[in-house]
């Protein structure tokens, strides 16, 4: 997994690499313009097309520089760098850079004010004005000339950072930086870009190599971390000889009811397709019908009034809650499982039912899981005002509570009770349609079920669901929960055999 670092933390790596390569400082902001640059051509093919280049006085704007005289070495001849002059501040490289620029063919025009930027018509904008390090919005004369830069409405590639985008920290919904189609950004993505509010920054990024020590990068303290395709391969168990049903486990779903029962279903469905050994679904009478017809696998455990689960501890994995539905019975069934200290998959009503008995929640076992969306969140711990916030307050309640919170979204934060967040990269927009956190739920309960603790369990569990979602979007516009759920066991066999 790769360790997620603060803007001070990456500017440690720069620092470490130089000292220890050994690397010239100057060298380096060289290797990451040519990294960008790369990636820059692989989508700008098109060398005619006019090029802006906003550079401030840093070593945001020294990067930028440097990429002018790249492009203009790579045949992109119709370039101009803007050299925004707000700060009478140079660093050291950015002064060379400017002095190389000046000796080559490179037009260049200096911004002393806003106003000094007129009758500009680029095809394309590359933003080096500020990089990472800001932790309050935009004023004076560096708003006013990005909101010029916006009102042209060009396709706009930042370097490393948006200029106005925190790195990591709180953001707002009243952004007022520059607003990019894409980050081409160096070593590591910034920890907001798994934040929903950066998509008022940018709307995709792109990391590139430069070289840093990663070994010192990896080594550093950090509560974030992005996995990785080869973390879940290390996690994942693969089928031995002479093991049966009952080497896998036995998994209890309880779900559905009059009108939901197809939640029951997925939730069912995936949870057989993960590999439980075996399924029990614990579904109103009114749902058995169709639990029989559609999965003749999956055994059913009639739900009645006043019901308690008959010794729960026959169950390697407890679920509850997709289309449950919150009346005084099944709230009595939660808490008697909870009394019991059972150890369970909670996702939907069962968290709407938390909601309402805080008390129920200072007694979950621990190791228990949670997979809340925002609104469940919310409900469960309070509102929050950004998504940097609702993180930090699963982190802290993972912790004191001992468990595992699921916080779902298109990047989900798996929060462990050690405070680290586990922060899912698969996933894509084609999966948004109902019942798919029904299948979240089971697939998570049926890793359980197979004795993967609780922390292994949520995060291979939401990276099988988001790769079998990107593999189904390949060739299909929307994804079903339906399909995913009947695909699961592809991915896993894929995932466990490379």
């Amino acid at each position: 997994m790769l360790t997620l670092l603060t803007s001070a933390q990456m500017r440690h790596a720069d620092q470490f690499t130089i000292a220890n390569k050994p690397i010239a400082s100057i060298d380096l902001m060289e290797k990451a313009a040519r990294a960008f640059v790369q990636c820059f051509i692989r989508d700008e093919f098109d060398a005619s097309k006019s090029i802006a280049i906003f550079c401030g006085t840093g070593n945001n704007g020294g990067d930028g520089l440097a990429i002018a005289h790249l492009l203009l070495v790579n045949g992109y001849d119709n370039v101009k760098v803007y050299i925004v002059n707000f700060s009478a501040k140079q660093t050291g490289d950015f002064a060379i850079n400017l002095q190389r620029l000046d000796e080559s063919r490179c037009r260049k025009t200096i911004i002393n004010q806003p106003g000094d930027l007129k009758h500009i018509k680029p095809d394309l904008i590359i933003d080096a004005i500020l990089g990472s390090g800001l932790n309050k919005p935009l004023t004076g004369d560096y708003a006013e000339l990005v909101q010029i830069i916006n009102k042209l409405n060009k396709k706009v590639y930042a370097v490393d950072v948006p200029t106005g985008f925190f790195a990591e920290g709180s953001l707002t919904n009243s952004y007022n930086g520059v607003k990019a189609y894409k980050t081409i950004c160096f070593q590591r993505p910034k920890i907001n870009f798994f934040f929903p509010e950066s998509a008022q920054a940018t709307e995709r990024y792109e990391v590139v190599g430069i070289e840093l020590d990663e070994d010192f990068i990896q080594r550093q303290d950090t509560d974030f971390y992005l996995n990785e395709e080869k973390d879940i391969q290390k996690i994942l168990k693969k089928r031995k000889l002479f093991s049966h049903k009952g080497t896998y486990g036995h998994a209890l779903i309880i779900a559905g009811n009059t009108n939901t029962m197809g939640a029951a279903l997925l939730a069912s469905m995936a949870c057989l397709h993960t590999g439980a050994g075996l399924t029990t679904a614990c579904v109103p009478e009114s749902g058995l019908t169709a639990l029989n017809t559609t999965l003749p696998e999956v055994m059913a455990l009639p739900r009645v009034e006043y019901m308690r689960i008959e010794h729960p501890a026959k169950y390697q994995a407890i679920a509850i809650g997709p289309g449950l539905g919150v009346d005084a019975e099944n709230e009595r069934l939660l808490e008697s499982l909870i009394m019991a200290n059972c150890d369970l998959v909670i996702d939907a009503d069962g968290l709407n039912i938390l909601a309402e008995r805080p008390d129920l929640i200072k007694r979950l076992a621990k190791n228990s899981i949670l997979t809340p969306h925002l609104k469940e969140f919310d409900r469960l711990f309070g509102e929050h005002d950004s998504w940097w916030e609702r993180v930090q307050t699963a982190k802290t309640q993972a912790q004191q509570l001992q468990i595992v919170i699921v916080l779902k979204n298109q990047y989900t934060f798996v929060c462990l009770p050690t405070g680290k967040v586990h922060i899912n990269p698969t996933g894509n927009p084609a999966m948004a349609q109902g019942g798919m956190g029904d299948v979240l739920t089971g697939i998570i309960s049926g890793l359980v079920a197979q004795k993967y603790s609780a922390a292994d369990a949520a995060i291979v569990g939401c990276y099988l669901h988001g790769q079998t979602g990107d593999e189904l979007a390949k060739e299909q516009f929307v994804v079903s929960a339906s399909q995913l759920a009947l695909n699961i066991s592809k991915e896993i066999k894929v995932l466990i055999s490379k």
